[in-house]
């Protein structure tokens, strides 16, 4: 059996998992894949596919099995230990936060998960549930090298007047900056973009990632120029659960009517959004042809808000030649793609509504003016390269981005 690179990205309520086969160099190629989704509910399944998306493994899981990650992980790796006959060459994380310190991927030590722990207040849906498999491997296999790669590190290239906020000095020095989030979604469509559309990544770019979070970024010749995020992973456009952007002052207010930290938090994070817009949902796959007027009003202010996000961005670049959709969101719904995009349409942005429905990967006209592209993000094989890089020096530049 060929060497392997697991990568493991633990989330709030699931924990996904791709193994790489490797010659230890500079290749990957996927091996299999699966997800341990709806942990601490009555629903959990546990599912594995192959390259080729056959069923290697479906199990609904008790609640006793999926009570927290930690059950989770020894489901996974029960699992695991029946196909897979030796140690992976490392172990690669998805680390949401890696604060002013962190620019690239690193090797986790102690010293540097005790720093990466000191972050979870500026990502509490997601920082904690990160480090989760990285505690419980270090206490149980601590002979295994583990890598954290970060959601913020790739836009570190930001320029200064978009990662300050016009605060005095001392904050900055502090961490209080505008990180950007969803940097390995970006990193693939960068990557990806310089393989197949050279030309148009060398541009001026805006990628759209639309998920349950949801973010975008400015790139310019496929670096990060400006990001609708900022401090932490609430800021910017509204998503499924969190508020995006919104005056700070409402937060002074709320604590002026007596709510507590921990109340303003879940509101923030967890209550709002589409959720709390709708009253009905936080899935954009039960708002989108739902004629309620709650409904209507949660996508009609989702489409708005990213169309204001791009334009936004623009500043940065001076210009737009090309849209990029991405995530779930992003890659599925041509209900938001195309509201999206005839609020764009003063832009010169002109979508063809049969390659939309159809998610061909360049949806838009012959005559517009900006190129609109949809193309799968795969944030695993970005932490998978990253992790092999991080290993096993020099590597090859020759990468082949995984479609």
């Amino acid at each position: 059996m060929q060497d392997i690179i697991l990568v493991i990205n633990a989330g709030s309520s699931s924990l996904k998992f791709q193994v790489y086969e490797t010659n230890g160099v500079d290749t990957l190629d996927f091996a299999f894949g699966g997800q341990v989704s709806g942990i601490g509910g009555q629903q959990a399944v546990f599912s594995v596919k192959d390259k080729n998306k056959q069923l290697l493994a479906e199990q609904r899981l008790s609640p006793e099995q999926a009570r927290n990650l930690q059950a989770a992980q020894e489901v996974v790796g029960g699992w695991m230990s029946t196909v897979i006959s030796k140690e992976p060459l490392a172990v690669g994380h998805r680390i949401v936060h890696g604060g002013p310190n962190f620019t690239n991927s690193v090797l986790i030590d102690e010293n540097v998960l005790e720093q990466l722990d000191a972050l979870v207040s500026l990502a509490p849906l997601h920082q904690r549930n990160n480090l989760e498999p990285v505690h419980v491997i270090f206490k149980n296999w601590p002979q295994i090298r583990q890598v954290a790669c970060f959601d913020t590190a790739f836009h570190r290239t930001q320029p200064e007047v978009a990662d300050r906020f016009a605060l005095p000095q001392f904050y900055y020095k502090e961490g209080i900056r505008r990180y950007g989030f969803h940097g390995l979604s970006y990193d693939y469509i960068a990557s990806k973009m310089r393989q197949d559309y050279p030309d148009v990544i060398a541009g001026k770019v805006v990628v759209a990632h639309l998920g349950s979070g949801a973010s975008a970024c400015a790139m310019l010749n496929g670096r990060s120029q400006e990001s609708t995020m900022g401090f932490t992973a609430l800021d910017g456009l509204p998503m499924s659960t969190r508020c995006g952007q919104m005056d700070a002052g409402v937060v002074l207010w709320m604590l002026e009517q007596g709510m507590t930290h921990d109340e303003i938090q879940h509101l923030l994070y967890k209550e709002s959004g589409l959720k709390g817009l709708s009253g009905i949902s936080a899935d954009v796959r039960e708002l989108q042809d739902n004629p309620d007027p709650r409904a209507r009003l949660a996508m009609n202010y989702f489409s708005y808000h990213i169309a204001k996000g791009v334009t936004g961005l623009l500043t940065s670049l001076q210009g737009l030649d090309a849209l990029v959709f991405t995530a779930g969101v992003g890659e599925n719904s041509p209900v938001v793609r195309k509201a999206v995009c005839e609020q764009l349409a003063w832009l010169g942005v002109e979508i063809d509504p049969l390659k939309n429905e159809s998610a061909g990967r360049c949806i838009s006209t012959a005559g517009s003016k900006v190129g609109v592209y949809v193309i799968p993000t795969n944030e695993e094989w970005v932490i998978a390269r990253q992790t092999l890089a991080l290993i096993r020096e020099p590597v090859s530049s020759n990468w082949t981005v995984s479609s």
